[in-house]
């Protein structure tokens, strides 16, 4: 199986001083996902949790909502000439009775490390197969001094990056600021996938009573997932792009953007933030 990290040699130059040395860089490799033995998807990822990724991925269009509808996940053998296994062919079997839209199968969707799933651009898409309605969910009320703390311990679960620098990182936390679960990938909508797969196999969908804290921006994908997993509130570090903050006020999503310190913008559902001015 591919590792997380891999060895490179490099040319270090430091004030004018040039040495040759290995580096540690972040392995990405294809993955590609297949669905009842049908190619399906093909993402660059890191390699680790490539059955959670593909289960979350799979939520978030709407295939799966819990572990049920899941009979097995496998690695396919073989993909090498000498007949080697790569590790980067998973096949997701469906449990019997549920279903398989149309859609699904019919297209050959690539996503590469950094837009996530291209041309998904459609709130109608989320609105029909959302299987956890946000709106409906436990209320949820978040005091801004803790949502400002959970950069710096994102940052500090994040042991890949340590040693790489090239990693994205997602993350869940509880209502009261405990860590659940941290993934760490290329691309951070592999990230959240994985978290979002993980929780999928533990039976814990909808992520009802959570926080999904991401590095980097927020973008559409990145809602359409917390939407999909029902999660309540999703945080980022950097910018929402201008579709994301439309899903999350369409669907009732609370996004915060910009979460620098006790610094952060509200961009839909401040219903959940517990805010102590007049706004």
């Amino acid at each position: 199986m591919g590792r997380v990290t891999e060895r490179r040699r490099t040319i270090r130059i430091r004030d004018g001083i040039v040495t040759a040395r290995p580096d540690t860089l972040v392995a990405e490799e294809p993955l590609e996902i297949r669905l009842n033995g049908k190619p399906l998807a093909i993402t660059m990822r890191t390699p680790g949790d490539d059955f959670a990724l593909a289960a979350g991925f799979l939520v978030s269009e709407g295939v799966l909502a819990a572990a049920s509808d899941v009979r097995s996940i496998v690695y396919c053998a073989g993909a090498q000439a000498d007949g080697t296994n790569t590790y980067n062919v998973v096949d997701v079997q469906l449990a019997p009775g549920v279903p398989v839209p149309d859609i699904t199968l019919e297209r050959n969707v690539y996503t590469t490390s950094s837009c996530g799933l291209c041309g998904k651009a459609s709130l109608d898409a989320v609105r029909t197969t959302a299987r956890f309605p946000i709106h409906d969910t436990p209320p949820v009320r978040v005091e801004p001094a803790l949502l400002a703390g959970l950069p710096d311990r994102l940052r500090a679960a994040q042991a890949v990056f340590d040693r790489t620098g090239g990693l994205h990182a997602a993350a869940l936390f509880s209502e009261d600021g405990e860590l659940l679960d941290i993934r760490e990938d290329v691309g951070r909508h592999n990230a959240v996938d994985k978290l979002v797969g993980r929780a999928l196999r533990e039976d814990l969908l909808p992520l009802s009573r959570v926080i999904l804290l991401v590095s980097g921006r927020a973008s559409f994908e990145l809602a359409q997932k917390a939407v999909m997993a029902g999660i309540p509130v999703l945080a980022a570090v950097s910018a929402p792009s201008s579709l994301a903050v439309d899903l999350a006020a369409e669907t009732g999503l609370t996004l915060v953007g910009f979460l620098r310190g006790p610094s952060m913008n509200v961009y839909a559902g401040d219903e959940r933030i517990a805010l102590h001015t007049g706004v």
